[in-house]
């Protein structure tokens, strides 16, 4: 006699529900998988959250449709829960139901002038150049030659280089119609990158972080001073310090000690141990205004940024996106 079937609810058919979905039909004949997705297509951050320039990722989706879509699953796309169907409707017809909905929310970085027009969470930019729907309208002003990027990430890095990359090379990828042309017209000549502790704890992966040196056209600036190693850092990097932070480290000091490019179009300059500790404008973003730290080491080992003096420094700028 065979072993009862399940029926499993999924909501969000991003990365988390597809690997879900597949794990449960691996099991073979003994659950049947409804999957059920806000938004009328799948996959997600895969489709919405993967810079277009990077297609090898996002050519994953083929691979979570072999897994998800076969005998056992059925996908409903276009459907919220909470507004087209509760939970109690999925709990009365399911043995049980996961949620794999994500984060929906962007952190905020609680200093003054962070809701101005123009300033942006960086994962709505990263939406409106994927073409996801909510996003669609999101329309960033890029008339102004400078935007300020603030974090130091993976993200952060996907936006400079959607704001730096020759629209021609742009137009061969997946990006959004709509979004090449805006940035067809774009003006912003200069990224700077704001990262509030130093080289050591940046967040790109190596392979990010060279990327962003490989551009055509581009330069990548980083302040000498910054590149170094302070005592904290050395000190971390000695006892406990990863890879990945040892060959930033190391580029980002090849970086600071390569002259910069005069013939490029446009420059990035990745700045350490800034903090933004204001967004001026009136009507929209004109400025930001940042602070000098430095780092200390808690008893515990954990590396904490904190403010030098009172001393600011003011990069006017147009865009700010909060990564």
């Amino acid at each position: 006699m065979s072993a009862r079937r399940l029926k499993v609810a999924i909501v969000g058919a991003g990365p988390a529900g597809a690997f879900c979905a597949g794990q449960l039909l691996e099991n073979g004949d003994r659950f049947d998988v409804d999957v059920f997705e806000r938004l009328p297509t799948p996959w997600g951050l895969l489709r919405a959250g993967v810079a277009p320039d990077h297609g090898t990722i996002k050519a994953l989706d083929e691979s979570f449709a072999r897994a998800v879509f076969r005998d056992g699953c059925r996908f409903f796309g276009n459907v919220e829960v909470g507004r087209d169907i509760g939970h109690r409707d999925l709990a009365e017809r399911y043995h049980a139901v996961v949620y794999a909905t994500g984060a929906q929310t962007d952190k905020s970085l609680g200093i003054p002038g962070e809701d101005l027009p123009g300033s942006l969470p960086a994962t709505a930019f990263v939406g409106w150049y994927n073409g996801h729907p909510d996003f669609r309208d999101l329309a960033p002003d890029l008339s102004h030659p400078t935007a300020v990027v603030i974090g130091n990430g993976n993200v952060g890095a996907d936006v400079t280089r959607l704001l730096t990359r020759g629209v021609d090379e742009l137009a061969r990828t997946d990006v959004a119609d709509h979004a090449l042309e805006a940035l067809r017209e774009s003006r912003v000549e200069r990224v700077v990158v704001l990262g509030r502790r130093g080289p050591a704890q940046a967040a790109f992966t190596n392979a990010e972080l060279r990327e962003l040196g490989r551009m055509r056209g581009v330069a990548v600036h980083v302040r000498p001073d910054e590149a170094r190693v302070d005592p904290v850092s050395a000190g971390w990097l000695e006892e406990e310090g990863t890879f990945t932070a040892r060959r930033n480290v190391a580029d980002l000091q090849t970086y600071a000690a390569t002259p910069t490019d005069p013939d490029a179009r446009r420059t990035i300059e990745l700045r350490f141990l800034r903090s933004p500790v204001a967004i001026h404008g009136e009507d929209r973003v004109t400025s930001v205004e940042t602070v000098a730290n430095e780092l200390t080491r808690d008893d515990d080992g954990t590396i904490r940024a904190r403010v030098v003096d009172g001393t600011t420094e003011t990069i006017e700028a147009g865009l700010v996106l909060r990564s």
